[in-house]
């Protein structure tokens, strides 16, 4: 499987070239920011672009899809509920100074259990909502790409506009975590990961925002009370070494 990775952006967003190998048929996932990179290396080694995947429609992941379809001709395919997302004005078009752009419509609206074909290979399409109402993870056999749904530690933030934590939770542990533990995950931001690593130690999925700041607080606290105390301890010590000084010599024999 030929998976290449495109880091672009003031957010680091991961964009992927993937397909089968030998084949030339991809999938451009998530083309981000700037495409320059990505655009070079499909024409140096003569891909040819089946479909344009975004996750979901945040601007980070979406600007990149005009260059990346007027380049290869490819459809951009988005999830029903996300679709409205590419005609919003672009935040990214002011955070790069004019160097992104509006997105084209979708050409194709995905929803749960479709598949996307890429040469013989198939790439299923499975509904994570929670950071966005319509993200979706691509699932091809031992590999599964996340977009802003589960990274490694983390999690993408759910109090933006249609973001829902409990929807967000559900879509992780229902969805994602019922997967093979060695499933590799390549996330929308960072490194790459597993299911299982992030089963078992990414805390961000097991517990609520809220019972995440309890806990930061009360290390905080903690933390606290540990530097008072050793604060006091180090007062009692000066004050008695202070007190030893100022004691008068004993009688020399």
């Amino acid at each position: 499987m030929r998976i290449e990775t495109f880091t672009t952006g003031l957010f680091k967003t991961n964009a992927y070239v993937v397909g089968p190998e030998p084949g030339q048929d991809v999938l451009v996932i998530d083309p981000g920011w700037r495409t320059r990179e990505l655009l070079a290396y499909i024409r140096d080694n003569g891909l040819n672009v089946v479909a344009i995947v975004n996750t979901h429609g945040h601007a980070d992941h979406t600007c990149g899809n005009k260059a990346v379809k007027d380049a290869t001709g490819a459809p951009i395919c988005i999830h029903e509920a996300e679709a409205k997302r590419l005609s919003r004005f672009a935040v990214g078009a002011l955070l790069t100074r004019g160097r992104a752009h509006w997105s084209p419509p979708a050409d194709r609206l995905l929803k749960d259990g479709d598949t996307i074909l890429v040469g013989a290979d198939s790439f299923e399409v499975i509904h994570t909502p929670g950071h966005t109402p319509g993200g979706i993870c691509l699932k091809h056999k031992k590999r599964l790409f996340t977009g802003d749904t589960l990274m490694a530690g983390t999690i993408g933030r759910s109090d933006g506009k249609g973001g829902s934590w409990d929807a967000l939770s559900a879509s992780i542990m229902d969805r994602l975590f019922v997967l093979s533990d060695d499933i590799q995950v390549y996330p929308g931001h960072g490194p790459r990961t597993t299911i299982q690593r992030e089963r078992r130690s990414n805390i961000f999925v097991r517990h609520s925002p809220e019972q995440i700041e309890d806990m930061l607080l009360s290390a905080h606290e903690r933390r606290m009370r540990y530097e008072d105390e050793k604060r006091r301890q180090e007062k009692e010590k000066a004050k008695a070494a202070k007190a030893a000084g100022n004691a008068p010599a004993p009688p020399q024999s």
